[in-house]
């Protein structure tokens, strides 16, 4: 299924409760927006996830759905919520109490990509900015929502697996001497998003590939983890950030020559989680 907001992979039978999802992989960069830009091309592009759709892209074939935003973050941040309008940006929008998200320009519409580099050199209209959610981020989040639920009453439960990527420079020194740094970190918003159950499983399911995995540091989840992740309710939700320098160079925004070992890699972690979720995950009591 495919419409201008999203692309959806469904597999032929569903087997499981869990969904993949990646939000900020988008590459469609229209023509409007380059147009209102004053950065290059390679510049919009740094603050993306960029080929994190297309290294999980064999979810389907395991039996579970693949939901890739089409439209890039720093056009609309579907890991944001829609009312967080930065009024620096967006005309006609009110101050609100401090966010840190908006004041560093990091709202649903963002005024800047990485390295704080403003997008725009004006504001834009709020109708402007009201019609890129009602076009990208609604229809994102309903599909969402249903593959979800679809999820949970198939299987009892449902899991999202909130698929992104980080700078390796964000990732700081290990603690200990010996220690190595994390290559994924997963985050559950310490525990209010994903039981530590589930948690467990999933972590796991990453180490056993050969991955070496931290928890919530320095990424714990943002919006989608926030509202999707419904533990009570039978209802997971789990970012996973994986350091871009293990697939890309992150200077020229490409693929290096260790996308294709990373895939196969991570071929093992859907192929294990997608079966964690078809009858091995904990039920909360009514």
């Amino acid at each position: 299924m495919t419409e201008k907001a999203f692309r959806l992979e469904m597999p032929r039978v569903l087997r499981s409760g869990i969904v993949f999802a990646s939000p900020h992989s988008g590459d469609n960069y229209l023509g409007s927006f380059l147009d209102r830009s004053i950065l290059n091309d390679l510049q919009i592009r740094s603050s993306s996830d960029a080929y994190v759709d297309a290294l999980f892209a064999m979810a389907p074939k395991f039996g579970a759905p693949l939901l890739a935003a089409k439209v890039p973050r720093a056009f609309v941040d579907l890991n944001r919520a829609p009312d967080e309008l930065d009024p620096a940006l967006i005309r006609d929008v009110p101050k609100k109490a401090q966010n840190p998200r908006v004041a560093s320009g990091l709202g649903v519409i963002p005024r800047v990509v990485a390295n704080g580099r403003a997008i725009y050199s004006g504001k834009l209209s709020r109708q402007e900015a009201e019609d890129r959610l009602a076009q990208y981020w609604h229809p994102y989040h309903r599909q969402l929502k249903q593959l979800m639920e679809q999820g949970k009453r198939q299987f009892g439960a449902s899991v999202l697996i909130d698929c992104h990527s980080m700078p390796h420079e964000a990732i700081g020194e290990p603690h200990l001497r010996n220690q190595r740094k994390p290559e994924v970190v997963l985050g559950d918003r310490f525990g209010a998003s994903c039981s530590s159950e589930v948690m467990d499983q999933v972590e796991s399911a990453f180490v056993r590939a050969g991955l070496t995995v931290a928890r919530n540091a320095p990424f714990a989840g943002a919006y989608i983890a926030q509202t999707y992740g419904r533990p009570s309710h039978n209802q997971h939700a789990v970012q996973v950030e994986i350091d871009r320098s293990l697939y890309m160079d992150e200077r020229s925004i490409e693929p290096h020559g260790g996308f294709d070992a990373l895939r196969r890699v991570l071929t093992d972690v859907v192929a294990d989680l997608v079966s964690m979720g078809q009858d091995q995950l904990p039920i909360a009591a009514e």
